[in-house]
């Protein structure tokens, strides 16, 4: 699993005109991946990283400030750009196996008690963010990562 992770002062994303996702206050955006190989297992690790990370300002993060996040799919994060100049998106997780793990990964977070606001999987979106700094990391959850601390 793959996330890209802005620190945003606000954020929102857009269904054709309907709003379906929106923090309005400093929290986390992330954009979401899901590989082939992935697994419950790497969803449960990528909501505790997403949680705990210390990415808001003086080190915080969203469990310790209770600072919101936006989680949008985004199947073009695992986009293979080696070999000529069409992507090959075929690590990325088909829709059937990527949804429940990117639903997953919300369902944790909010077990963690984190706010959290979403895309719609598999819409086309617009998505707005006034970035804070800006600050943004990749956020990688192998497969297998069972094993990561």
């Amino acid at each position: 699993m793959r996330a890209v992770v802005a620190r945003v002062c606000r954020a929102a994303v857009r269904v054709g005109d309907e709003v379906v996702g929106e923090i309005t206050e400093p929290g986390l955006l992330a954009l979401l991946g899901v590989h082939q190989e992935d697994s419950a297992t790497e969803a449960e690790v990528m909501a505790r990283k997403l949680h705990e990370l210390r990415l808001l300002r003086d080190e915080q993060s969203c469990a310790s400030m209770g600072a919101p996040l936006l989680i949008v799919s985004q199947f073009t994060l695992y986009g293979d750009t080696r070999k000529g100049r069409r992507p090959s998106w075929s690590a990325a997780a088909p829709p059937d196996q990527a949804e429940p793990l990117v639903t997953a990964v919300v369902e944790q977070l909010r077990a963690r008690g984190a706010r959290v606001q979403t895309g719609r999987f598999g819409a086309m979106m617009a998505v707005e963010s006034v970035n804070d700094g800006p600050f943004t990391v990749l956020v990688e959850v192998p497969p297998s990562a069972k094993h990561l601390p």
